[in-house]
């Protein structure tokens, strides 16, 4: 770095009701250079288990400066002179006799270092974050992981490096899969949504950017500002990295992975049934997939900034790290069998969207598995009338239904299947899959198109006939769920120990591309992201096939116009009929 590294470490005992130390500072092990923190420590002579944060969005940015309207919806009990964005209130933790270390990711804020999120280099460094918190004097030597999306996603990581006093995690809404979960659906770019976080939340707090204070984003960087030509070397740009490699096998992406069987810590991954485009995914495959003896899964519903703070919500929280971190167990989390693993909160009947109040009536359901072991898997056919039907035998007539290739927001381009009303009532919780024939042709004058995206939805039709939309990440009106395929990646790894009839497996390397060629018709498997809902009597479920985003999608949109270039997509997709094109979406029915 062209600026002097200086010790900006200072300590106030006695302004809050804790210790505010800010800037400290942890020399990192695994690479050159250091990590800057804040502590907040009650005002005790013993020591403290430790809370630890590590991420991009600035220890120092007020939760109110960074998204004012979220700040005035959250818990007055989480509101204090240190609340930050999707992280856990210091005020709050420092009272019940918690350690909170907020630290600034390397490369943001007050750290300095090469910007490079979510990479192998800056996990490593954060794992010298936490034991560093692990042997401070202030500190019980017991650390745990709590935070929300990406204070969660760093966590999946971290653990798996399995760092020295790492007692416990709980990842809140925090994707698992750098490829899968976040930056290609299926194979697909999710572009928008990469774009929009990179240029408002991240490159905005890069360390040496000038002006942050004046814009009220935080403090400016004190050991002085860097010009624009440093602040580009220092750095690795997600939206060019990600539009630049297409395969998990792309050393970009190959770079990010790990083993989840790593992980060890008890674990508490809590998803959210709403968070269809970004987290949902990496929360059930992290508690899946996870090594830990002790591991739980909770659903909820709801926005992605505001539950963490609900009070039944903190005290579960509370609850686990008290469990782990202080060894004051009344609950059970470290029963074998004492807590049910699984927590479900089931979504029946219409609470609208983005309505708290009405989601916390949603019962709540323990189970002792996921997927649940009484899953009735259950076949519905795709007919040429459009119809969503459980008798195979309709769907043998000969036929293709077509609609346009590259479809968009503003003009999407589907078709749709129904069922019938459901004559009773009927819940649906796990994975779905989607299997479907289909093909491309060109236009008279077009280009010869080379592949086809896939863009599915399932929606709820309640008994009224009107659609019910749930609660997305940003409070907007989501389906039930989506899924996704970009076809010349359909190969499928049946080999794989990750490998379900359930959840196919797909490597998404540049060995997996197979051709797709105008005419010839291809059956896929699409995995479909999980989900649950009870379908009242009289309600139904609608089936769409896509060549773009739909509604739903919100900020998470697939639109990159070299990632779905025309010279490659363009033209009139097919989905066909027949004794040997035989169209189904498997459904998990729970009896």
């Amino acid at each position: 770095m062209p600026n002097t590294i200086r010790d900006i470490h200072t300590v106030d005992e006695t302004t809050f009701p804790y210790i505010f130390e800010q800037n400290a500072t942890v020399n990192l092990k695994s690479s050159d250079g250091l990590v800057r923190c804040n502590v907040y420590r009650p005002k005790t002579s013993g020591r403290s288990p430790v809370i630890v944060t590590y991420g991009p969005y600035g220890k120092d940015i007020h939760y109110g400066d960074f998204h004012s309207k979220s700040y005035s919806e959250v818990n007055p009990q989480h509101k204090s002179e240190h609340s930050a964005w999707e992280t856990p209130d210091p005020a709050f933790w420092t009272s019940h006799g918690y350690a909170v270390v907020r630290a600034d990711e390397r490369g943001l804020g007050q750290s300095p270092g090469l910007l490079d999120t979510m990479s192998r280099g800056t996990s490593e460094a954060f794992v010298d974050v936490v034991e560093w918190a692990a042997v401070q004097p202030w500190s019980s030597g017991k650390v745990g992981l709590l935070g929300i999306s990406y204070y969660a996603g760093s966590q999946w990581r971290v653990a798996a490096r399995k760092p020295k006093g790492l007692a416990a995690m709980i990842p809140w809404e925090g994707m698992s899969d750098y490829y899968r979960d976040r930056c290609r659906h299926g194979g697909i770019l999710s572009n928008a949504f990469i774009r929009f976080w990179w240029n408002r939340q991240v490159i905005t707090n890069q360390y040496g950017r000038s002006g942050r204070k004046e814009r009220n984003w935080g403090p400016d960087t004190i050991e002085g500002d860097l010009s624009e030509q440093e602040l580009e070397a220092n750095r690795r740009d997600q939206t060019i990295d990600n539009q630049a490699n297409r395969f998990r096998d792309d050393a970009y992406y190959a770079s990010k992975e790990y083993d989840m069987g790593d992980i060890e810590v008890p674990l508490l991954s809590v998803g959210n049934w709403g968070g269809i485009l970004l987290h949902l995914r990496g929360n059930i495959e992290g508690y899946l997939n996870a090594g830990s003896k002790f591991k739980y899964l909770r659903m909820i519903t709801g926005r992605h900034d505001l539950p963490f703070y609900y009070k039944e919500e903190v005290e579960v929280q509370k609850s686990f790290l008290d469990a782990f971190l202080k060894g004051e167990d009344s609950a059970g989390w470290s029963q074998e069998g004492k807590i049910p693993p699984v927590s479900l909160v089931l979504r029946k009947g219409n609470a609208g969207f983005n309505n708290p109040e009405m989601e916390k009536a949603f019962p709540r359901r323990g189970e002792s598995e996921w997927p649940i072991a009484r899953t009735q898997y259950t076949k519905y056919f795709l007919t040429p009338d459009l119809r969503l039907c459980p008798d195979e035998g309709s769907t043998n007539a000969q036929a293709k239904l077509s609609y346009r290739a590259l479809g968009t927001i503003e003009e999407p381009h589907a078709i749709q299947f129904t069922t019938d009303p459901f004559h009773a009532e009927t819940e649906i919780t796990g994975h779905i899959v989607a299997h479907l024939n289909v093909s491309v042709t060109p236009d008279p004058n077009g280009p010869t198109p080379s592949d086809i995206d896939l863009f599915l939805t399932l929606r709820h039709i309640g008994p009224d006939g009107k659609e019910i939309f749930y609660t997305g990440t940003a409070g907007d009106p989501v389906p039930l769920t989506k899924g996704w395929l970009r076809v010349s990646l359909r190969n499928m790894d049946v080999n794989n120990l990750k490998h379900r009839e359930w959840l196919p497996y797909r490597g998404y390397t540049s060995k997996d591309v197979l051709p797709v060629i105008q005419g010839e018709i291809y059956a896929v498997d699409i995995e479909i992201w999980p989900t649950n809902v009870v379908v009242e009597k009289g309600g139904k479920l609608a089936f769409e096939v896509a060549s773009g985003d739909t509604q739903g999608s919100g900020i998470f949109l697939h639109n990159d116009p070299i990632d779905r270039s025309p010279d490659v997509f363009q033209g009139t997709n097919h989905v066909h009929f027949g004794l040997q094109c035989v169209n189904s979406l498997t459904l998990p029915i729970i009896p």
